[in-house]
């Protein structure tokens, strides 16, 4: 009332009045609301309103100043107060109704520029955990897996070819039948095929049985060389052979399949200078026939090693470059007969008694001699294909731009069935599955879940990464796990799991959760963990495994596993990829396996996107981290000791930078456990730095061109950690300057990649540790 008679003595004394108008806009992202203070003039208002002003060119009507000054005293004053008892209950009202809103909507009694208190997302109704296990047991049946085994088997599906364009079609009309959103992209690839000729081997001059089989991307040449057996062709057989003085600078190499890639073996015997390598199924390895080829590839990366680090799209202008991990020493596959003829004739020393385990017949694994000269000619065709993947996505109902990717393998050379066939039916079942529980039971995730099938595999993973290489901005951002189906099963006794530190709790976690296949009244884990699950069951994920590049070139928490067999090695890449043999591997368990494993992937997608938080433990890398600086910071004192390394090689920065992502680690941890995690808007926030982790450990100094796999803890290269502890290895006697001055490089750019994982994950730059 003091303002209305205020506002009365204004009128009355000619005074000009302003009013102010509040505007209460609430964020449409749920950030903080403001107030919106606009300032008129009363009179202007007023004038308009009553149609009077000064100019007349403003009126509808004409003017007649006269007959107002005409008229009584009383009437003006009736006139004048008529209109003053109208603005006062106009403000009053105001006034009253602003009041309201104060009282539901404005913490502070400021009675002008106050806060407005966030209003929370609303959380989108959804089941809860007990109810979606139960869901996704029983929606996932056998008898669909078998279907879709049935209508995925092909004899016949190359990559590229009409019956792999076949199978894309039939699962790009699965997803549409589900209801899914469906695209594809198209990729233009380069890939090697046999040529008109076999490719030969030649021992003593005499031709070697018939080779069938090949390797992708091997050098295109002709060699003759002594003949050197090197076991599996790691590094430690190589050393072992420098060891034993054996000169392996130009020889042709022979070592078994198994253990590691075949691209790898090529590496390591390339580096020592071997002029070629012959690859081949050691019967105490492998139960195949003594004439069943082998197929695979030799480029140490993944995609297509001629568009390296760049997406081979149809409207890409392709460089002239090529891959650094394309050998330059032929390589080729061999039989098992072929190996045995050879093996069988070999003169030379006794190999080390580890390496004389083999069973091919009448053979003592001697190491070869001079005389023993083998001639390699590989001729290959280089040529272009037209490749597709095929994507279907389930929209989240709340972050919807945040998104995993489910993924398997399409394509093969032969039947492919274990390596291609059972993931594909399984990712088609998946989202069949999950596309049911949301039309018929109420589910609702939060975030999106996108199957992919990818073409080119056999090629080391093409499609994925070509697809990765073209997307790889906006992935970084928004893509927070990827999950792989390929080999899932090829045996029945031994579970194994290569993941990302930040998925192992959510893995044990699964584990415990489905039935064993081989014995429902045990869990996975109590199956298989053993009395340290994570030495039972993790191994490192490696080149050959469909999710590396997800992981380690486009930091990606990533998860690959697999039912498999302890003692014999299963058929991929040969003919003998089979459903009678992948049943005979399994026991006949073919069908209760490919549930169990639909089932884990059903429940670590379904965790991923239902719980407000990311199911992510950023505190598992502080072991990691911690574990390599120990290697180092041991190997470092020891060099120095022994004056191999000079002091002024410190580790006080890489020390720092350990403690500092410790400390964000155990921060974030902190603020978790003191949020309110029904608060969706803090819960993103949470989210967005956990995501920013993995990618973080990317080297930013090396070229995807030059190092594709840039994560300094699970790649590879030269800017790895693992790379920092080889070289102290090699260190024999004393570093030149050039050499110090690189190893120095290399230590402070990983110490940086380190801090700024560290920096990245403390999420403001006000609460980064900038000590270091």
């Amino acid at each position: 009332m003091d303002q209305a008679r205020t506002t009365i003595s204004k009128i009355f004394n000619g005074e000009p009045r302003s009013y102010t108008r509040f505007n209460l806009t609430q964020n449409m992202e749920g950030d903080n609301s403001h107030v919106e203070m606009k300032l008129s003039s009363d009179m202007d208002d007023e004038a308009e309103a009553n149609g009077v002003g000064e100019n007349t060119n403003q009126h509808n009507g004409p003017y007649y100043p006269s007959k107002l000054n005409q008229r009584s005293p009383k009437i003006i004053c009736g006139y004048v107060i008529g209109i003053l008892i109208l603005f006062i209950i106009g403000y009053l009202i105001g006034y009253l109704s602003n009041r309201s809103t104060e009282k539901t909507e404005i913490k502070s009694d400021c009675p002008v520029f106050n806060e407005i208190a966030p209003v929370k997302a609303e959380a989108v109704y959804s089941l809860d955990w007990s109810d979606l296990r139960a869901l996704l047991k029983n929606k996932l049946t056998t008898s669909n897996i078998n279907s879709n085994l049935k209508e995925f088997s092909s004899a016949s599906h190359q990559a590229g070819s009409t019956g792999d364009e076949a199978l894309a079609n039939k699962i790009m009309g699965k997803f549409k039948t589900y209801g899914m959103s469906t695209w594809t992209d198209e990729h233009y690839v380069k890939i090697h095929e046999p040529g008109s000729s076999n490719n030969r081997v030649l021992f003593r001059g005499n031709v070697v049985g018939t080779t069938e089989g090949y390797l992708a991307y091997s050098a295109l040449k002709k060699v003759q060389g002594a003949a050197l057996y090197a076991h599996y062709g790691r590094a430690e057989d190589f050393r072992r052979l420098q060891e034993l003085n054996v000169d392996i600078n130009g020889k042709v190499v022979l070592v078994r399949a198994g253990l590691l890639s075949f691209a790898e073996k090529v590496a390591n015997a390339a580096s020592l200078n071997a002029s070629a390598v012959l690859i081949y199924p050691d019967p105490v390895n492998y139960n195949i026939k003594e004439d069943t080829a082998l197929f695979g590839h030799v480029h140490l990366g993944t995609g297509d090693p001629y568009t390296p680090g760049f997406p081979s799209f149809n409207h890409t202008q392709f460089p002239p470059a090529q891959s650094s991990g394309l050998p330059s020493i032929p390589a080729q596959t061999i039989t098992i007969r072929q190996a045995t003829e050879i093996m069988s004739k070999l003169g030379g020393r006794t190999s080390p008694d580890a390496w004389s385990d083999g069973m091919l017949r009448d053979t003592m694994y001697k190491l070869g001699d001079d005389g023993d000269n083998i001639t390699v000619e590989v001729k290959n065709v280089l040529i272009q294909k037209k490749i597709h993947n095929v994507f279907g996505v389930i929209e989240g109902y709340m972050d919807k731009d945040r998104y995993m990717v489910i993924g398997a393998q399409r394509d093969a050379w032969g039947p492919g069935y274990a390596r291609s066939t059972v993931g594909t039916s399984l990712l088609v079942e998946l989202a069949r599955t999950i596309t049911d529980m949301i039309k018929n039971d109420g589910f609702k995730p939060k975030r999106s879940i996108i199957f992919a099938s990818w073409s080119a595999g056999e090629f080391g993973g093409v499609g994925a990464t070509e697809w990765l290489e073209g997307y790889l901005t906006s992935l970084n951002l928004k893509m927070f796990s990827y999950v792989s189906l390929d080999e899932v099963i090829s045996g029945s006794d031994t579970f194994k799991a290569a993941a990302s530190p930040l998925l192992y709790e959510l893995i044990e976690s699964t584990m415990k959760q489905v039935s064993s296949p081989v014995d429902a009244t045990k869990s996975l884990y109590e199956q298989f963990a053993g009395s340290s699950w994570e030495k039972s069951v993790m191994e490192p994920m490696g080149l050959s495994q469909s999710a590396y590049p997800f992981q380690t070139f486009s930091g990606i928490p990533s998860l690959s596993f697999r039912f498999t067999s302890s003692t014999k090695a299963y058929p991929f890449g040969t003919m003998e990829d089979t459903d009678q043999n992948l049943e005979r591997y399994t026991s006949y368990n073919t069908l209760k396996l490919a549930k169990a494993a639909g089932e884990v992937v059903g429940l670590v997608t379904l965790r991923l996107v239902h719980d407000h938080l990311l199911k992510l433990n950023v505190a598992k890398y502080t072991s990691v981290i911690r574990n390599y600086v120990s290697q180092i910071r041991s190997k470092v004192e020891s060099r120095q000791m022994s004056g191999r390394l000079p002091s002024t090689v410190t580790m006080q920065w890489l020390l720092s930078a350990q403690g500092s992502y410790d400390r964000a680690a155990s921060a974030l941890i902190s603020t978790i456990r003191n949020s309110d995690l029904d608060d969706m808007e803090q819960c993103r926030i949470i989210n967005n730095r956990i995501m920013r982790v993995e990618g973080s450990f990317l080297s930013p100094y090396v070229s995807p061109r030059e190092s594709l796999f840039r994560h300094i803890l699970l790649g590879s290269g030269s800017h790895t950690l693992a790379a920092l502890v080889d070289h102290l290895e090699a260190i024999k006697g004393g570093l030149d300057s050039a050499d110090i001055d690189l190893f120095k490089n290399q230590f402070a750019l990983a110490t940086w990649t380190i801090q700024g994982c560290a920096n990245a994950l403390a999420g403001e730059v006000w609460d980064m540790d900038n000590e270091i």
